[in-house]
């Protein structure tokens, strides 16, 4: 499978260079311009990070440490101009499974000779991926159902929707009165290395099957090392963030039923984040870990706390909903497997054989040779006509020759022990 855009000797899909960062903020800011992308907000505070340690991160991205893949960015060159880039991630700690982070194209790609059109660019950034990241499995991604085009993109190169996600925004009053309720959480935990095995079985048991194959998280996906914890201590001090997490804890069955992870934003320039996990039989915790959460906020300035809902949550938008969040955003959670499938061979139905082809199928497939058994046969056949004929002299000799030679063996003491 061979890139579109790789095949012209004058367009390039090569890594990222300090010298791109300018072409691909200013794809970055059209895109947000055209279709109030929040993902490509996001994308450009990235790039303004990436522009300040890209030294640094270049020299990680060499050899095999937590910041490897901080900033793994491809970009489509044509003509010695950036026309598109692809940004991506490994998914989980045994990189089966790889994201697609973000996909831009230059939307003013005029279709000349020997350029590629818009469609192709996109299309050759994912296959150049796909061909170049071996130990991928699954590739995963997120786009907003609003963005038909990038939606059209991610369709036509095999992606296929695995979930729908809705987020909501939980409006700072709504929080003062949760916080007012004292939740019954009396096993309520700092979430630590050694509660991984725990975390790892809520996280199985609160997806679907097919959702769980594609993520493939192990227990070393819930566990965080020294450097990792170190650089996430720095990046939080940066961004003047704060990650406050714990779960609750089933005494009789010893499993965690319940998770939350809190992003403050503590100077109040953005909203704050939350991600929750509750497990199917325990959903009577959505108040009580709301109610948590809503404390732990107030400690911060005063914002709207997002937290996402996936289709099979019925549970947790019912209760956002009857709560009073406002839903801001819904996307679509795809996937797509790069095994290949293998070509299957064509049923035969038995109805629409003709008698000439069953025939022709029984008969052999090459012409019978004569065996050497059936000559054996037919000189041992031979040999027993020619015996009866003769008579019972010599046959009869040989007959009390061997007679007597077993009476003398068995007379003698030798056969007698």
């Amino acid at each position: 499978m061979t890139s579109p855009v790789s095949e012209n000797a004058k367009n390039v899909i090569r890594l990222i260079q300090y010298r791109d960062l300018e072409a691909i903020e200013q794809l970055a800011t059209e895109a947000t311009d055209a279709d109030s992308n929040s993902c490509s907000v996001t994308f450009i505070q990235q790039l303004e990070q990436f522009r300040r340690w890209y030294g640094l991160l270049k020299f990680l991205s060499w050899f095999p440490n937590p910041c490897q893949y901080a900033f793994c960015v491809y970009v489509a060159e044509a003509f010695q101009q950036i026309r598109g880039m692809i940004k991506i991630s490994p998914f989980n700690r045994t990189r089966s499974t790889w994201r697609v982070e973000q996909v831009l194209v230059d939307a003013t790609v005029n279709v000349q000779e020997n350029t590629p059109v818009k469609g192709d660019i996109g299309s050759g950034l994912l296959r150049h991926c796909f061909e170049t990241i071996w130990e991928a499995r699954t590739w995963l991604l997120e786009v907003n159902i609003h963005h038909k085009t990038t939606l059209a993109l991610y369709r036509q190169n095999g992606f296929q929707p695995l979930a729908q996600l809705t987020y909501w925004a939980i409006a700072p009053q709504i929080l003062e009165e949760l916080a007012a309720h004292e939740p019954d959480l009396p096993n309520l935990l700092p979430v630590s290395n050694a509660d991984a095995q725990l975390l790892y079985q809520l996280d199985t048991a609160s997806m679907p099957p097919l959702v769980r194959q594609v993520f493939d998280r192990h227990v070393q996906d819930f566990k965080t090392g020294f450097v990792r914890a170190l650089l996430s201590h720095i990046q939080q001090w940066f961004t003047h963030t704060e990650v406050v997490s714990g779960y609750v804890f089933e005494p009789q069955r010893k499993a965690a039923i319940g998770y939350f992870q809190l992003r403050l934003c503590r100077d109040g320039s953005s909203c704050h984040e939350a991600e929750l996990t509750v497990h199917p039989a325990y959903t009577y915790l959505y108040p009580e870990l709301l109610a948590q959460m809503a404390q732990v906020v107030q400690a911060v300035p005063a914002q709207a706390l997002q937290i996402a809902s996936a289709d099979y949550q019925p549970e947790r938008e019912e209760y956002l909903e009857e709560l009073g969040a406002e839903r801001i955003e819904h996307s679509l959670l795809m996937s797509r497997s790069v095994w290949h499938k293998l070509r299957e061979a064509k049923a035969v139905s038995l109805e629409g054989l003709q008698l000439s082809e069953v025939l022709q199928r029984l008969q052999p497939a090459r012409t019978p040779i004569p065996s050497r058994i059936a000559w054996w046969k037919s000189i041992s056949k031979k040999t027993q006509a020619a015996s009866r004929g003769e008579g019972s002299g010599p046959v009869s000799s040989s007959k009390s020759a061997i007679s007597k030679e077993a009476m003398l063996s068995a007379k003698s003491p030798e056969f007698r022990k």
